[in-house]
């Protein structure tokens, strides 16, 4: 590295040298936990449009979104979709829109096993606080263990169903196989009643507005732990053998949460479930699952729409002036006590 440096002009060599050590350093971002707070100083970029009506415009009233209020983070991507910060956007305009539009929304969330017993309740109960209010919101529940569902008072508009699931022998298997189950609900039940779907891990806690500027017809968030990184320390699946195979892509995306219209959500699922089995033919397993091909996935099927790491925030990174506000919050795992083997 010192070498390189040299064969640099000097006016260059301290800020190459500073960018050599930086990256050095966040290789080793998840072993050694105080390297994530200096990696949350690395810029992002920047969004290239000028006025958000160069936006391919999920809903009209994007046309609003202030891209330039947030000149700390990216706002906007190369394909003219919308990164959604704090700041950027007018709530009260987004839910008139919606409910003029007649939105509504379906969440899904699989509670499997003991993941039910430790964090369906609360993940529930904080969602009738914060998630899509005044709009027409319907809960599928995908649990082994219909009786054990907790009895949530819900707020007007608002409904639950319980859809009974297989209890696969392994975690990684629940994870994958959700792709299935929430493609065959969509086609039974969904489609004939929302207009959006959002599908959530359960092991989350909404402690702020999750609202209708989140609506779009293809939706990803920025993981929480990657968002400010370089591209190539994105964990990407790297076996040329799996479908879920990515090289290089445009963000990493949390699985924790994805969403848009119903077409858009079944249409990925479709896609990711095709792949998982095809993978599971061939003896392969992707690295991070269904996440390793939500992602191959919507780097060939570019996502409308982005939701910042305001939208799944571990609590884990501390704080950081770019997250204004948090809206979704990672509960604590407890992984060797609640996933199966």
């Amino acid at each position: 590295m010192m070498g390189t440096c040299r064969k640099i002009p000097k006016t260059w060599s301290h800020w190459i040298c500073a960018l050599y050590s930086t990256s050095a350093l966040c290789i080793f971002y998840f072993s050694i936990p105080t390297l994530k707070f200096f990696c949350s100083f690395l810029p992002m970029e920047k969004c290239s449009l000028k006025s958000s009506m160069m936006l391919n415009l999920d809903n009209r009233i994007d046309a609003k979104l202030d891209l330039l209020s947030r000149q700390d983070v990216q706002t906007c991507t190369s394909w003219k979709a919308p990164i959604i910060w704090q700041g950027m956007f007018d709530p009260n305009e987004y839910d008139q829109e919606h409910k003029s539009q007649g939105s509504s929304v379906a969440l899904t969330v699989f509670a499997v096993g003991r993941y039910l017993d430790v964090y369906l309740k609360d993940f529930l109960y904080s969602s009738e606080q914060h998630f899509m209010l005044g709009l027409p919101v319907t809960y599928y529940v995908f649990t082994d263990t219909p009786e054990k569902v907790p009895n949530i008072k819900l707020n007007p508009q608002r409904s639950l169903k319980i859809i009974k699931v297989e209890r696969h022998k392994r975690w990684q298997d629940i994870s994958m196989m959700r792709m299935k189950s929430i493609s065959q609900l969509i086609e039974s039940d969904i489609r004939n009643h929302s207009t959006h779907v959002f599908c959530f891990d359960v092991d989350q806690l909404f402690t702020g507005r999750f609202g209708s500027e989140a609506l779009g017809d293809s939706v990803a968030l920025l993981h929480a732990h990657y968002y400010r990184l370089p591209r190539w320390l994105f964990t990407y699946d790297q076996n040329p053998k799996s479908n879920a195979y990515l090289e290089m892509g445009d963000f990493y995306y949390h699985a924790a949460v994805f969403g848009g219209s119903w077409r858009s959500v079944k249409a990925l699922a479709d896609a990711c479930h095709r792949s998982i089995m095809e993978d599971k033919q061939n003896n392969v397993e992707a690295l991070w699952h269904d996440e390793s091909h939500l992602n191959k996935y919507f780097w060939l099927h570019k996502p409308s729409r982005i939701l910042s790491p305001e939208y799944c925030w571990d609590a884990n990174l501390g704080s950081r002036s770019d997250i204004r506000v948090r809206r979704l919050m990672w509960a604590p795992k407890y992984y060797n006590k609640l996933r199966i083997s």
